[in-house]
């Protein structure tokens, strides 16, 4: 797919977010062809530069922020200097899109808020992910993925009887999601009509969305709905056995929804046959999950996949990283490409990651392009954005 085929391509994105949840919403904008220039603080950048992942570095930088940043570029610039944060607030009076991810107010103190804003550029689409929205007593919280992981009660969920967070940053995930599914709507709106606008949304409000069914339940009949301690191998807390993770002889095998005497007589288990009636798959949860535990530990995972597969039963195989990117299927799905980069003693830094998740007419989303080292753009930047910026302004 050649860039100007690609759907945003022509859109001027300025991205001053940090670390994950803006710069990937960004991230995401530039896999659809738009560019996108990272806004970052002089000798430091973005603080994803340094707060690793795995604690693991590519060249000067995370690997973690390579695959945040691929195909973006850096322009240094001190929003403390007045001389530079007019200079800043020219490029935003050019822009299409504005992503930022700071507090509430720190935007409105730099004259980088969207209402200033849109007074010289009626036209700009502004995306800002908080923490937990600008109002209520959590606004000024730290907005961190874990922080709102905590205030959503995800971990409940995780954990049944204690605690346990989902070992990834998924309120960062999602919010990106969000913000960029947004500025895009905002965008198409605007090809339509000409008309600007802001979007919003936060940590918190991509985990409450996550968990419209509970909630919509808990919220409609609040008193039949309570987070119940679950069973030893069962996988979710609002669905009844069989349910879960099961060990086999050489790893685990997963079951989702299935009839327990369907389980019980490709298992052999004559016990959970007889359970004919669905509200037993509830009452006697932990009794069928040890009965089913049991059973699946004198094989290997393979043997029960093959017996489960050909009676149509839905499950899979539970991978460890190393046998996920091993593994056939992991090569066919095509996720992974490679960027490059020059780094500030002339070595060359490559990075393995992964591409885009979308197709666009059955093509794959991919850029070879590194993520940018700190201000390596902003002297390009100014000579071909200035003069222009300079021509509207005092025309």
């Amino acid at each position: 797919m050649t860039h100007s085929s690609l759907p945003l391509e022509g859109v001027l994105v300025l991205d001053f977010s940090q670390f994950l949840a803006g710069p990937v919403a960004a991230l995401r904008l530039a896999d659809l062809g738009a560019r996108v220039i990272k806004i970052e603080r002089p000798l430091v950048g973005d603080i994803g530069r340094t707060l690793a992942f795995a604690g693991l570095r590519a060249g000067v930088d995370t690997i973690s922020f390579h695959a945040m940043n691929r195909n973006k570029e850096s322009v240094a610039a001190d929003l403390k200097d007045p001389a530079q944060l007019e200079w800043v607030r020219g490029l935003v009076r050019r822009a299409d899109v504005v992503i930022q991810n700071f507090r509430p107010g720190v935007m409105e103190r730099l004259g980088l808020d969207y209402a200033t804003i849109a007074r010289d550029n009626p036209g700009v689409i502004y995306g800002s992910i908080t923490g937990y929205g600008d109002a209520g007593p959590w606004k000024d919280r730290p907005g961190q993925d874990l922080l709102a992981q905590s205030i959503s009660g995800i971990p409940w969920l995780q954990g049944g009887d204690r605690p346990i967070a989902v070992g990834l940053s998924i309120a960062d995930h999602l919010a990106s999601c969000h913000l960029a599914h947004g500025v895009t709507a905002l965008l198409l709106r605007r090809a339509r009509t000409g008309e600007g606008g802001h979007v919003e949304t936060s940590l918190l409000e991509s985990m409450l969305d996550l968990q419209f069914e509970l909630l919509s339940t808990k919220l409609t009949r609040p008193e039949e709905v309570t987070v119940q301690k679950r069973g030893e191998h069962s996988a979710h807390s609002f669905l009844s056995a069989p349910y879960g993770i099961y060990p086999t002889a050489d790893g685990y095998v997963s079951i989702a929804m299935n009839p327990v005497p369907l389980i019980g007589r490709l298992l052999e288990l004559p016990e959970l046959e007889a359970m004919t009636d669905p509200q037993s798959w509830w009452d006697r949860q932990v009794e069928i999950e040890q009965l089913i535990s049991a059973r699946m530990r004198t094989a290997g995972s393979e043997h029960w996949l093959a017996l489960l597969d050909a009676a149509d039963v839905w499950c899979a195989p539970v991978h460890t990283l190393e046998q996920l990117v091993a593994h056939d299927g992991f090569a066919a799905i095509d996720m992974v490409q490679s960027t490059s980069r020059t780094e500030p003693d002339g070595s060359l830094t490559t990075v393995r990651t992964t591409r885009s998740p979308l197709r666009i007419d059955g093509r794959t989303l991919r850029s070879e392009r590194g993520a940018p080292v700190l201000g390596a753009d902003t002297e390009a930047v100014r000579a071909e954005l200035t003069p222009t910026l300079d021509e509207a302004v005092n025309g």
